[in-house]
């Protein structure tokens, strides 16, 4: 699904609106459609409903959706920022000749009967602005927000966080009263930066059209967004070919899984070499090699230091194992020749988790990837054959350690294998490119796309809405924004899904945007099973069955 800025979407309608598919058709599905997406959460036959209608679409999406909802049964009230000419206005004219009842803010002194609204009313639908919002807001709007918002704040009991309705399976119910929706999203929030006003009134549900945002998958403003619904209003897809950036989807992912065949073997699903694990890292080795043997790899194999092979085996009996030479419990150079001798048949390998940062792990991935140790007062160079060493590899995911090990190589990028999938965390990301981390979460998406073009490496931003980005210009946004997966060896799991995924014939960017939705559906989850406050990534690891599970049934 894309995922456009507010000048590719008012160019997708003004394209669509020449086709012959009219602006006021589009609102006329816009509004039916939010209608729908609170039908389908709500009990509607008798409820107050309260409708926030601006001056612009918006607030004719809002006036569209006061008669589907009357229909229903709800008692709607349109409270109008600014009045509307009904000889000019169809839909507003049509509310005037219907059930719902409409007030006007200028004839509501004090907002008087706004707050006597805004406290008995069990749905707030806020259509105030649309795409179109400039921040800081001023005036009346500002100050209406600045009312409604502590009235809606006392009233709520907010349980649970934000869902997108495009991850499958079953919803955790959160019920909090009145519930606020947010026509496109809640007034005052950026939809190109994710920039949001102080006043603007979080949501439980956002309605968009045809595409979402970018701004709804950025922070701070993705945090008003709640339960992001994207509803089609006809525009046809053809018209956003143009767009890079898209979101994962079950579909989309479950497209890219390869078919489990009822005579398949081991070798049929990939054979996976992980090297990882240290003498005070042994947890790092072990979830990685259990994701991705739960992730369906046919072979997991070990690459780990001697010393605490037998501290990962008692826990992962799955895993065959490659003892590696180790030097106070961290590999050694040596092990660069032990592990490229093993990989012989494997097709996918995965460098960093646990790994540890001692000069003799910096020097064993440098021996890996092709590295040659001359005087080590002159570092380390490359020359023709180490490039062919590190060419010579299976298909590479570098997470965790590994990442900042390459951070301290001037030429880093010059040194990997084509097609290695880099996995940091925005500090790892900072190291990698010298910059700040705010730098880097400023624009996540664009930081993305630029260094896994500038690298030549696809390249994946974690965190709240994981960025997944190709050399080619395409990039993904992970539509999981969890509390819960902000925990120690979250990552590690991640890494073991998406090797495994690569081992079992996925392309990079597919087995890293696969990796990335699985992992995040997982944690899903595991948050409607237990919440988010002491979730681990062995929960998260647990599930990752089931996440594949709802893939399948898609």
């Amino acid at each position: 699904m894309k995922v456009v800025t507010v000048k590719q979407m008012e160019h997708i309608e003004s394209e669509a609106d020449a086709s012959g598919h009219s602006y006021a058709a589009m609102m006329e599905q816009a509004g039916k459609s939010v209608a729908e997406a609170i039908a389908a959460r709500e009990s509607l036959q008798g409820a107050r409903v309260l409708i926030l209608v601006g001056p612009g679409n918006n607030g004719g999406d809002g006036l569209v959706a006061a008669r589907y909802l009357s229909q229903e049964g709800a008692r709607v009230t349109c409270y109008l920022y600014r009045d509307r000419d009904p000889a000019e206005d169809e839909n507003f004219r049509l509310v005037l000749e219907g059930e719902p009842r409409a007030v006007l803010a200028e004839d509501d002194e004090g907002w008087a009967e706004l707050t006597t609204l805004a406290a008995e009313s069990d749905i707030v639908i806020d259509g105030l602005l649309g795409t179109g919002t400039r921040l800081p807001l001023r005036g009346g709007l500002a100050e209406m927000l600045q009312v409604l918002g502590p009235i809606v704040a006392r009233r709520r009991e907010t349980v649970g966080g934000p869902l997108i309705s495009i991850v499958p399976g079953p919803r955790v119910a959160r019920r909090s009263v009145p519930v606020v929706v947010g026509i496109d999203g809640p007034t005052g929030l950026a939809y190109d930066s994710g920039d949001i006003d102080p006043r603007t009134i979080p949501g439980n549900v956002t309605v968009t059209f045809a595409y979402p945002k970018i701004g709804h998958f950025r922070f701070p403003g993705a945090g008003a967004v709640g339960e992001l619904v994207v509803a089609d209003i006809g525009i046809d897809p053809a018209l956003a070919e143009h767009v890079e950036l898209e979101v994962a989807t079950a579909r989309m992912v479950g497209g890219w899984l390869p078919e489990r065949s009822p005579d398949a073997h081991k070798g049929t699903f990939g054979r996976t070499m992980i090297a990882a694990g240290s003498l005070n890292y042994t947890g790092a080795a072990y979830l990685a090699g259990a994701a991705a043997t739960r992730a369906g790899a046919g072979l997991v194999t070990m690459a780990l230091p001697s010393v605490i092979q037998s501290a990962v085996a008692t826990h992962l009996a799955e895993a065959t194992y490659v003892l590696l030479p180790h030097a106070m419990g961290v590999v050694s150079v040596a092990a660069a020749d032990v592990l490229r001798e093993a990989l012989e048949g494997y097709d996918a390998l995965l460098i960093g988790p646990g790994l540890g940062q001692e000069r003799e792990t910096v020097d064993f991935l440098e021996r890996l990837l092709g590295g040659h140790e001359r005087q080590r007062s002159m570092g380390f160079l490359r020359n023709e054959e180490s490039a062919k060493a590190a060419a010579s590899l299976p298909p590479t995911v570098i997470d965790a350690d590994a990442l900042n090990i390459l951070a301290g190589w001037e030429d880093w990028p010059e040194r990997l294998p084509p097609g290695t999938v880099l996995t940091p965390h925005p500090g790892e990301m900072a190291r990698l490119m010298g910059v700040s981390i705010e730098q880097v979460q400023e624009d996540r998406v664009g930081v993305a796309q630029r260094q896994a073009k500038a690298w030549g490496q696809v390249v994946v931003v974690k965190g709240a809405h994981t960025i997944v980005a190709a050399p080619d210009g395409r990039a993904t946004i992970e539509p999981f924004a969890n509390p819960g997966l902000a925990t120690a060896g979250t990552g590690d799991v991640l890494a073991g899904a998406i090797v495994a995924l690569r081992a079992q014939g996925l392309g990079a960017f597919e087995a890293a945007v696969g990796g990335a939705f699985v992992h995040g559906l997982a944690g899903e989850i595991a948050r409607e099973e237990m919440g988010t406050v002491g979730m681990v990534a062995g929960d998260v690891l647990a599930r990752l069955p089931r996440a594949f599970d709802r893939l399948g049934a898609v």
